[in-house]
């Protein structure tokens, strides 16, 4: 009698482990490229923030509300529409602070005079 061997050829075992290799790298490659895409949207919303920081006074918004509109900004990602309503939400913010004296600079908004 002749016993043929039960279970995986080694053809297939062989390409099994290419399929795995080139899996692996195909993660590896799509991990590192999200994280730069994702650094770089967040960079370009910083940036964003830092342009409008130039219109704030003494009382401006305050941490919370900057790091939320950033925060925002990111996650629209590509939606101009949704981006731009959220400038104008947080410049009305910015405008509503700048509007307050000292006395008046509250939550969400901080004093830096």
């Amino acid at each position: 009698m002749n016993k043929r061997g039960q279970g995986l050829s080694l053809t297939t075992i062989i390409v099994a482990a290419i399929a795995l290799i080139v899996l692996v790298i195909l993660v590896m490659i799509f991990t590192g490229r999200i994280g730069i895409f994702d650094r770089g949207v967040e960079s370009a919303s910083q940036g964003e923030l830092v342009t409008m920081r130039l219109s704030y006074g003494d009382c401006r918004p305050g941490t919370a509300a900057e790091n939320k509109f950033s925060s925002d900004l990111s996650s629209a990602g590509e939606d101009e529409t949704l981006k731009d309503s959220y400038r104008m939400d947080f410049n009305r913010l910015v405008g509503d602070c700048k509007a307050k004296g000292e006395a008046d600079c509250v939550s969400p908004c901080i004093w830096n005079g």
